[in-house]
């Protein structure tokens, strides 16, 4: 589950925790010899960092389910670490064709694209690192064939934009401005 917003907290253990445990000792357990295994965890669990840059030694700091849940999925891979050779990702933000609405930048987009009349967001000052999902995909491939030390990787473009850039890019590329009503809850 990727979706911080996800109604249901306990799917996100059941699915990060669990289901991932259950795909380790399957692997652990066959004939297999895997190369390499790639595990995607979260920049998530960073929480509300205080630092810039945020890197791999900054201390996670989970403040919602879905981070929590990818954390305890982090230290619960460690334990077969022994077993297979495991190489631990933290992907920021990424976006892509395809993605579901539920996810900011499609939504902003899908509003540009139906020329909504305007949008309710919160913080336009906040700032992401937004990669595309293809490049993201590149990473894993190269990590499934690179020699990686152990650890964690953390996957970004290394570039942060507010949300008030990504609503000017898309006001410039559609040519449609709408009214965005800033409610800071």
């Amino acid at each position: 589950l990727s979706f911080v917003g996800h109604s249901d907290a306990t799917a996100f253990y059941a699915v990060n925790v669990v289901g991932t445990t259950n795909l380790l000792e399957a692997l652990a357990a066959s004939k297999l010899q895997p190369r390499r295994v790639v595990i995607a965890s979260s920049a998530n669990v960073y929480g509300n960092a205080k630092v810039e840059p945020i890197t791999e030694a900054t201390p996670p700091a989970p403040v919602n389910h879905y981070a929590a849940s990818k954390l305890a999925m982090e230290l619960m891979v460690r334990t077969y670490s022994d077993r297979l050779p495991i190489v631990m990702t933290r992907p920021f933000n990424y976006t892509g064709v395809g993605q579901s609405i539920n996810f900011l930048v499609p939504k902003l987009v899908a509003h540009f694209a139906q020329r909504q009349p305007f949008i309710e967001l919160g913080n336009l000052e906040v700032v992401r690192d937004f990669s595309d999902v293809r490049a993201v995909a590149q990473a894993y491939l190269h990590l499934l064939t690179a020699e990686v030390p152990q650890g964690v990787t953390n996957l970004c473009s290394g570039v942060g934009r507010s949300l008030r850039w990504v609503l000017d890019q898309l006001t410039e590329l559609s040519g449609h401005s709408l009214e965005i009503r800033v409610n800071p809850e």
